[in-house]
């Protein structure tokens, strides 16, 4: 393995790998070259090493897609100092090799704290009828979950880990450079302070074994297109017994056959006649929340008018109330007509007097008066 090769390569992936093939190949290669299989070899380190690097950045999207269109200068200006955005942790670490911990951190209580499981992601799809009233859903997720043979240990059943002879413990190891004490991760136990002499055949010393487990989600009523839930410690297992990481629920809002959503008001277009736009009436909407609400119709309504019932919207998310239901009203022309309706229909329009409908006059009034001033 060339430990100066393109990322892809060192993972023995291709570009178009998908998340799942890329952390599925950087455990192989973990357990291969970790220290504890192969102590006091600087080339298993180095290539251990590189391979974390590698996994660090392609497992990042934004990383990912930096070092897709840049290589590893785009990766390195996101983090470097010159970029202006550098990570305040690697800030930490340097202060910490340089001045052997004075500045707080791992180096001033002896070995590094055990690494917290990573957070993961979960997309999950609700109707908005879920949305208003909320629900309970099961989910089934693979995780990196703590290996039960050997407790999360990542040692063989019946043993323990123990003490790392390079830095008795310590996680760090220091060596004198011109009037400077540097000190730096261990790169035995990679700063646990512990090795395994005999592994757990279960996980192969990792802790943690990919598992998929059902987990149940409680929806509350009012969630909007991308509230998130978190579950807390059900993200995966952290290696050798650390605390897990959290699992986040993004919850995805499927479009309703009737109704519209803007925060806590919900829209929907109704069609009424024209006879009931021109004589007022009442029209019945079945909401979300299974009544029927009456809207009561104004004599001349016009097309596009919006009329709102207070309350009969969506809950508000953890809170008390509901926002509003507005309706928009569409007059509709009758295309099919009998030859009562059509005779009734002609006696009116031979009673018209253009009194009727104030805007078509307006109108036409307007359009006479400015072919006038053309003609003139």
């Amino acid at each position: 393995m060339n430990v100066d090769a393109e990322y892809y390569e060192l993972l023995g992936v291709a570009r178009s790998a998908d998340d799942r093939e890329i952390k599925a190949a950087y455990r192989k290669l973990a357990m291969q070259y970790h220290p504890d299989k192969n102590p006091g070899c600087d080339a298993s380190e180095s290539k251990f090493k590189a391979i974390n690097e590698a996994y660090d950045c392609l497992k990042d999207p934004q990383k990912r897609a930096a070092y897709d269109r840049f290589g590893k200068e785009g990766v390195n200006g996101q983090n470097g100092f010159g970029g202006g955005s550098a990570d305040f942790g690697d800030i930490g670490d340097i202060f910490e090799t340089i001045f052997g911990g004075a500045f707080g951190g791992a180096a001033a209580g002896g070995r590094r704290s055990p690494t917290r499981g990573a957070d993961l992601r979960y997309d999950l799809g609700i109707t908005l009828d879920d949305a208003f009233h909320g629900k309970d859903a099961d989910i089934e997720v693979e995780v990196a979950a703590r290996c039960d043979p050997c407790s999360g240990s990542g040692a063989k059943p019946g043993t323990s880990a123990a003490a790392c002879p390079s830095c008795h413990g310590a996680g760090k190891v220091r060596a004198q450079q011109g009037f400077f004490m540097v000190e730096r991760t261990c790169p035995t136990c990679m700063g646990a302070g512990q090795v395994i002499s005999e592994p757990c055949t279960h996980c192969q010393g990792q802790g943690r074994v990919d598992r998929k487990k059902t987990l149940n989600v409680t929806i509350p009523p009012g969630v909007d297109d991308g509230t998130r839930i978190r579950l807390s410690g059900e993200g995966e297992a952290g290696a050798r017994g650390a605390p897990p990481g959290d699992l986040y629920i993004f919850l995805h809002v499927q479009k309703h056959a009737v109704y519209s959503r803007e925060g806590t008001t919900l829209f929907t277009h109704v069609p009424i006649s024209f006879t009931t736009a021109a004589l007022g009436g009442e029209v019945k909407v079945p909401g979300l929340d299974r009544a029927e609400h009456v809207f009561r119709i104004p004599p001349g309504i016009q097309s596009g008018k919006q009329l709102r019932l207070r309350g009969a919207g969506m809950p508000v998310l953890n809170g008390r109330g509901a926002g509003d239901l507005v309706i928009e009203v569409d007059v509709e022309t009758p295309t099919r007509l009998s030859a009562k309706q059509k005779e009734l229909l002609e006696a009116f329009r031979a009673t018209e007097t253009g009194e009727e409908c104030p805007r078509s006059r307006g109108f036409f009034d307007k359009l006479k008066d400015a072919w006038d001033d053309l003609t003139e």
